[in-house]
């Protein structure tokens, strides 16, 4: 019973995919490096910033922007020109429109 137990938490927090980010001030300090695209069909995900952690639910671009870094899960940096970025970005407004517009980049955020 305590393998279980001790298998059951350990996988737990790797099959959760959340994305709690913090926003760090230097590249060096990031896990990756993001742009804001003025247009949403250049964007690799569409992000909607949610208001509390718990509104977070998998690899869908719900974000939600932690004080700390130690809260995060995903370091980023927000890079001055597309061609510096990992991950094309636009925020959008409202919670139904976030998702992946390009597949082969969501990795990135696991």
């Amino acid at each position: 019973m305590k393998k279980f137990i001790f298998i059951f938490f350990t996988l737990i927090p790797t099959l959760s995919y959340s994305q709690k980010v913090h926003s760090v001030n230097y590249s060096n300090q990031s896990d990756l490096k993001v742009y804001v695209v003025k247009y949403e069909n250049q964007c690799d995900l569409k992000v909607f910033k949610v208001k509390y952690p718990n509104q977070v639910n998998g690899n869908q671009g719900l974000w939600f922007f932690t004080d700390y870094p130690n809260q995060s899960d995903k370091k980023i940096y927000f890079v001055d020109y597309q061609n510096q970025s990992d991950l094309k970005i636009f925020f959008v407004k409202y919670k139904n429109q976030a998702g992946w517009r390009n597949k082969s980049k969501k990795q990135l955020m696991y």
